[in-house]
């Protein structure tokens, strides 16, 4: 049953590669992506090997090891998440026995460039004690547990927590948690980096670091080896413990996990998280079929997690680059931030799904549907955008020029709301639908996307040049003057390439709603 569920996966990933062409594109470049990164550990590796202090490669590999460990286990709560093709829910009409099921998802998840470029990377990483054989058949052990304390930690959080996380309340209180926590380990790296923290102590740190590190579940594999080296085999009998008895807790989780997933997928949990109350903003907007797409996108704006977790991304931008010293030239940002909340809007049609179908066979004008998503958005976006400059032009000492920055993001964000609404209506982007396991991904959809986006932004950024560059002339001149210019073109223009993108949108949904439903069909 375990080598079935290998030869399945591979058999679903071959059909993808037939059925899209996209497919094929994301796995070309996921491949030379993996072998860059791959040549560059190599690459390290090789001069790590040609060192004689047993210290450093020490310190090295048990802070990278740890680092690989970690991230398996908490990326895919926030980044790339699970396969669709591993999700459990796909296994709950068949008798597999879930053991294993549990051998076979695990082997399952290293088919794949991230998989395969890890294994390499742990295998390499033992021939830097090459100079000891006995070091190398240990580092070989434990970097296979390694390796499966890894993969079995990626698939027990994201299973564990797509049952935590199924109702709308708790998701977007965890989202915000790790948002927070990576941003507070990215302001101390950041710190590290700009030197504020001097390379003595710094040193000093790292030992203590890579001391403990060494008795975690994280660093134990990594920290073997070297024990070997220095003659300590009983230490590294513990550390083999601490790895065997970590990844029994581990698996043990995932299997109750994973049991719990198998009698109550996640489409049938109970309770909806939260009860309404009256209309809502169906009760505050006009009756028009104007106003029920605006309070439509307004409620999913303030309930939907994958709406809000969007926006909750905008304020770490500003603060990555004071991470890393950036003064005055955090107000750069300020366009860069109005084009990424607007263009955000881009995969709204992708996001309604299957449900379209009610926008196609109800008498809508196009434009209403795409004119109420702007007003549903922009209602969110635009107050967030002017507390964002306001607060950047304090930090920077740049209030005077308030007006000049105002114009720039103002104008940015309604161009790039107009884009959006020609963009959505144009292509169908392979989203997570509402309701579907929050960290999982389909397959096919980041070439597209990345290029979606790419594109989309150098449209926004060339048609939204106007405002830009007049309100940098005021900032550059100290002239009060052209930053009420800057506004006034912004804001202007802005607009006049909006409404030019709502009616443009709204002809294509009109002409092509058809066959945007027909491709959401597909894609669901």
């Amino acid at each position: 049953m375990v080598a079935h569920l290998v030869r399945l996966k591979l058999a679903l990933l071959r059909n993808g590669l037939r059925r899209s062409p996209w497919q094929v594109v994301a796995m070309v470049f996921g491949a030379l992506y993996g072998l860059g990164a791959l040549a560059l550990v190599s690459f390290g590796l090789v001069g790590l090997a040609m060192s004689d202090s047993v210290v450093l490669k020490q310190a090295v590999l048990v802070v990278a090891g740890s680092a690989l460990v970690l991230g398996w286990a908490v990326l895919p709560l926030v980044a790339f998440g699970v396969d669709a093709t591993l999700d459990p829910a796909r296994f709950v009409t068949f008798p597999i026995p879930r053991r294993r099921l549990l051998a076979g998802l695990g082997l399952s998840g290293l088919i794949g460039v991230p998989g395969a470029v890890t294994v390499l990377a742990v295998a390499g990483s033992a021939m830097v004690w090459w100079r000891s054989p006995a070091a190398v058949l240990v580092a070989l052990l434990t970097g296979a547990l390694a390796v499966a304390l890894a993969v079995s930690a990626s698939r027990a959080t994201t299973t564990a927590a797509a049952r935590a996380l199924s109702g709308r309340r708790s998701r977007e209180v965890t989202g915000v948690a790790v948002m927070l926590l990576l941003a507070v380990g990215y302001l101390l790296f950041g710190r590290l980096v700009t030197g504020e923290l001097r390379a003595d102590r710094l040193r000093e740190s790292l030992s203590g670091v890579v001391d403990v590190l060494g008795w975690t579940p994280f660093g134990a594999a990594w920290q073997a080896p070297a024990d070997v080296v220095a003659g300590h085999w009983s230490f590294v009998a513990a550390r083999v413990g601490v790895l065997v008895v970590s990844l029994a807790v581990v698996v043990l989780v995932w299997d109750r996990a994973l049991a719990r997933a198998l009698v109550q997928p996640l489409g049938e949990a109970s309770g909806t998280g939260g009860s309404a109350r009256g209309l809502g903003w169906f009760g505050v907007l006009p009756d028009r079929p104007l106003g029920a797409i605006a309070a439509r996108s307004l409620t999913y704006w303030r309930r939907d997690p994958r709406y809000s977790t969007a926006l909750l991304a905008v304020p770490l931008m500003p603060l990555a680059m004071w991470a890393f010293g950036v003064g005055e030239g955090v107000i750069a940002l300020v366009p860069l931030l109005a084009a990424v909340m607007g263009w955000t809007l881009s995969t709204d049609t992708s996001s309604d799904g299957t449900a379209l179908w009610l926008h196609v066979a109800s008498p809508l004008r196009g434009v209403d549907d795409r004119a109420g998503r702007v007003l549903g958005a922009g209602a969110v976006m635009v107050p967030l955008l002017i507390a964002l400059t306001v607060v950047l032009g304090v930090i920077a000492g740049h209030l005077a020029d308030l007006p000049a920055l105002l114009g720039g993001a103002l104008g940015t964000l309604l161009t790039a709301l107009g884009a959006a609404s020609v963009m959505s209506a144009l292509v169908v982007l392979r989203v997570q639908q509402a309701g579907e396991n929050p960290f999982g991904t389909r397959q096919g959809a980041s070439v597209v996307s990345v290029l979606g986006q790419l594109g989309g932004f150098l449209v926004v950024g060339v048609l939204a040049l106007p405002g830009n560059l007049l309100g940098l002339l005021a900032v550059l001149w100290g002239s009060a003057a052209l930053g009420w210019v800057a506004l006034l073109v912004g804001v202007v223009l802005g607009a006049v390439l909006l409404v030019i993108g709502v009616r443009w949108g709204g002809h294509l949904i009109d002409r092509r709603g058809p066959v945007l439903l027909q491709q959401l069909v597909s894609v669901a």
